[in-house]
């Protein structure tokens, strides 16, 4: 029989969270035996639902630190600028590691994790789950299959969506980049890593473009209010926190957003927190700096291009891809991959099934992704994980020059980046420079 791998989870928000509910459902994949996370509610619901006891249950990583090894992995889904310390010293405990994205807000301390995980001899395993969902796995079949020949060019659209931005790059943890880090680095990385590893090739260059375009105080509507619960024109306002909030709480969709805003799931409970707390204020008038829309241009090596949009202003929906290669033209979202054959001129539809696609989140990526690590450490073969230490590396670095390239408004070379160390202080260095 195989043994169960032991588990600690390492931040009880909505991720830490996520990944303890797969481990509640797949019981003999592993077994959460300790958690580290401040907030009273949701710590205790991690350990109502494993039967934790008293002693593994911790405010803080550091007090795990201070016992002796009783687990075998962690999965560290803390905010973005804590990652770094607690990665590198899990790492020299001798845990394995499964990270929240990004590995780190500095390409630097990306290095410093990657270098103390291969010391340690132990498994790092990065949240990038979109290389693990159905359709990627499918569009990689298509691909090695040489059916559409060599890929010449890829466009992606990730449509965030409206209420998506006003929640969480607006009010919320990842608003503003010196407290959390950039857009494209809290979220986009996701898209950036995909493109990398479909493509396959290495990055040359980047450029891009984008800006806080509309939330911001020079848009706020004429008289309206701070704070959207007593705001006159809150009717009117497609982003009101009121309307979204409390459509939740009618369904009694006690989920994320919902979540991440309130525990007590009744209307005093979320009136007090629009009335007091950070999601109930005006779009216009946060400490948001992150932007809104942003594009991302990169040249792989046999001059192969891709390109990438990010917008606020749409759908929250999937994502969108065309995969343009020499024998046929991909046309994907997370429904169904479309292929057009050059050949015949036929389109064939492709329905994607995936299990866990509506249970784990981001298409099922995110269930996969916790089966491949458990696998990886069960066999302790770091093999068994797509989004390892030197490809999350590698589209994270990417990730920066493309920062740079937009703060700078200049063409980065990806080779050369980072060789001064003024660079690689990201972002307030890099915008000191300007």
């Amino acid at each position: 029989m195989t043994k169960l791998s032991k588990i600690i989870i390492v931040g009880g928000g909505s991720r830490g969270t996520l990944f303890a509910k797969y481990f509640a459902e797949h019981p003999g994949k592993a077994r959460v035996v300790g958690v580290a996370e401040p907030r009273d509610y949701h710590r205790q619901n991690i350990v109502a639902q494993h039967k934790i006891p008293a002693e593994n249950v911790f405010y803080s990583w550091e007090e795990i630190l201070a016992r002796p090894k009783f687990a075998d992995a962690v999965v560290i889904t803390t905010q973005d600028k804590m990652h770094t310390d607690s990665a590198i010293a899990f790492a020299n405990m001798g845990y394995h590691i499964l990270l929240e994205k990004p590995m780190a807000t500095t390409f630097a301390d990306c290095e410093k994790i990657v270098q103390a995980v291969v010391d340690s001899h132990v498994i790092l395993a990065v949240c990038h789950c979109l290389r693990y969902t159905a359709d990627t796995q499918k569009v990689k079949e298509i691909i090695d299959s040489g059916k559409i020949g060599d890929i010449v060019n890829i466009q992606r659209l990730e449509p965030v969506g409206y209420w998506h931005q006003a929640h969480s790059f607006v009010r919320g943890e990842w608003a503003n980049s010196v407290k959390s880090s950039p857009m494209l680095l809290a979220k986009s990385c996701h898209d950036i890593d995909w493109i990398a590893y479909v493509m396959n090739r290495e990055c040359l260059a980047v450029s891009s473009f984008g800006d806080l375009a509309f939330f911001k105080r020079a848009n706020k509507p004429a008289g309206s209010s701070s704070r959207c619960i007593n705001c006159p024109v809150e009717n009117e306002c497609p982003y009101s926190a009121q309307r979204l909030y409390m459509q939740k709480l009618s369904a009694k969709d006690y989920t994320w957003p919902l979540d991440v805003v309130i525990s007590e799931f009744t209307e005093e409970s979320l009136n007090n927190a629009l009335r007091y707390g950070p999601y109930g204020k005006c779009v216009f008038d946060c400490d948001n700096d992150v932007v809104d829309n942003q594009v991302v241009n990169m040249l792989f090596e046999g001059g192969r291009t891709a390109s990438l949009t990010m917008t606020a202003f749409c759908a929250h929906e999937g994502r969108k891809t065309n995969i343009f290669g020499t024998k046929g033209h991909l046309t994907i979202d997370e429904k169904e991959i479309r292929h057009f054959d050059f050949r015949s001129d036929k389109v064939d539809t492709i329905v994607i099934d995936s299990e866990h696609s509506m249970l784990g989140g981001h298409g099922g990526g995110d269930y996969a992704l916790a089966a491949a690590f458990v696998e990886a450490v069960t066999c302790n073969d770091q093999s068994k994980v797509l989004s390892g230490p030197y490809e999350t590396l590698n589209s994270h670095k990417i990730v920066f020059c493309a920062e740079k390239a937009r703060l700078t408004d200049s063409v980065v070379r990806i080779k050369n980046a980072f060789v001064d160390e003024n660079q690689i202080a990201f972002p307030s260095k890099i915008k000191e420079l300007i």
